[in-house]
């Protein structure tokens, strides 16, 4: 199988003592729609970060590249 782009939009909610709590990820078909999915989410309230993620990817053979960060929205974990 060939390498495929994977773009995801990885939403945050609160969690226990103002922590934040990863959501469930959405696999988009491009950064524009994760976009989308994004802007909705936060105007939902329920939502209060989130980041959308690049990375390349071969399935198949369990090879992935390093993410690439594209866009952050509101509160998100701080990277390590």
């Amino acid at each position: 199988m060939a390498v495929a782009e994977r773009i995801v939009f990885q939403p945050y909610v609160s969690g226990t003592r103002g922590g934040l709590k990863a959501g469930v990820a959405v696999v988009c078909r491009s950064v524009e729609e994760a976009r989308r999915r994004a802007e909705k989410a936060m105007a939902g309230g329920s939502v209060v970060g989130g980041q959308i993620v690049r990375i390349l990817a071969d399935e198949e053979a369990g090879d992935y590249g390093e993410p690439e960060f594209v866009a952050v929205y509101g509160r998100v974990p701080e990277q390590a």
